[in-house]
């Protein structure tokens, strides 16, 4: 699947339909992955925890949670389908999930988190089937509760389970846990859990709509998420330098000794993968310059100019282009 690299992650640019016909997918077809929701505090952290980087990146989508990631798509000239949060991404897969017979676990959140999001999710969407909820407990488990975890887990038969460790732990639970737990997804929601638990107030939907969630989230939880308002300012000057050194610009080469001046292309991004043009930069020649006896007309010299490029890069053999066990809910 065509990933799109932003500051070390690979993103998937995909639409809300995209990812839930994957999923559907990877459910009849009896396939495991992961999804990480991704906003641009998290791939900041991506760049000073390595074991988070490849866990993101291990993933089998990663989806661009943040109108920060959009901001970023667009000035790398990236076609997207705009955010895919995971809130909107539960309450979509928990309707259309009903018609499909998904079975969900809710794995996560404070105490009673998880039993009170999966009460309220039924409330909202009748039929729905939750196999399963837990609340793990706030310290490292040993080997021998993790196993046991899995194991009920795995009793409960769910072919989601949502995630809300909160970042980076989701993301690297989701690596060390997939396969080992017997689901189709994995899929890491974080904030979905309070939201829709009723325990924290979501942005309105207008605000939601608008990509302006941030400045909602800011005004009741400041001492929480300044810092990640900040690190979305360093993200963009980030962005912005990535978009500098990865475009495609032409640079001159000109040879001693009177030789002829040719010009060679940087080598491009993923967006320009239909391949790389050499251009001439400068002065524009007038038309009676560039039709005179001796200069051939700027069309036919630039064709010109392309194949002694091509030819030369042929010749050097280089490339052409660039605390309670988990349990399960009665049906």
């Amino acid at each position: 699947m065509k990933t799109r690299n932003i500051l070390g992650v690979d993103f998937n640019l995909l639409s809300y339909g995209d990812v839930t016909t994957t999923i559907r997918d990877w459910r009849e077809s009896r396939e495991h992955g992961y999804i990480t929701l991704t906003p641009p505090y998290s791939v900041m952290m991506c760049r000073r925890d390595e074991q988070l980087r490849q866990a993101t990146n291990g993933a089998r989508l990663t989806l661009p949670d943040g109108v920060g990631i959009i901001l970023a798509a667009m000035l790398l000239g990236y076609p997207h389908h705009g955010r895919v949060t995971g809130p909107m991404l539960m309450l979509k897969l928990c309707e259309i999930g009903r018609d499909w017979g998904l079975r969900h676990f809710f794995y996560g959140g404070r105490p009673g988190i998880a039993e009170a999001l999966a009460a309220r999710l039924e409330e909202r969407f009748p039929g729905l089937t939750v196999a399963g909820v837990y609340c793990p407990p706030f310290r490292e488990l040993t080997v021998q509760e993790d196993a046991q975890i899995v194991q009920e887990m795995n009793r409960c038969r769910p072919d989601l389970v949502w995630v809300g460790l909160g970042s980076p732990k989701q993301e690297k639970w989701m690596a060390q846990h997939v396969g080992r737990v017997h689901a189709a997804a994995l899929i890491g929601v974080g904030a979905a859990f309070d939201f829709h638990s009723g325990r924290i107030p979501w942005a309105p939907p207008w605000m939601r709509q608008m990509g302006i969630e941030w400045m909602y989230r800011l005004a009741r939880e400041p001492r929480r998420m300044w810092r990640r308002n900040i690190s979305s300012v360093a993200f963009l000057a980030q962005v912005l330098r990535q978009g500098l050194r990865d475009r495609s610009f032409p640079q001159a080469v000109t040879a001693g000794g009177g030789g002829s001046r040719r010009l060679r292309p940087r080598e491009a991004d993923d967006a320009g993968a239909q391949g790389t043009e050499a251009s001439c930069s400068g002065t524009r020649p007038s038309v009676s310059d560039a039709t005179g006896p001796h200069h051939p007309a700027p069309g036919v010299r630039t064709a010109i100019l392309d194949v002694q490029i091509r030819a030369e890069d042929k010749s050097r053999g280089e490339p052409l282009g660039s605390s309670d066990r988990p349990h399960a809910r009665k049906p």
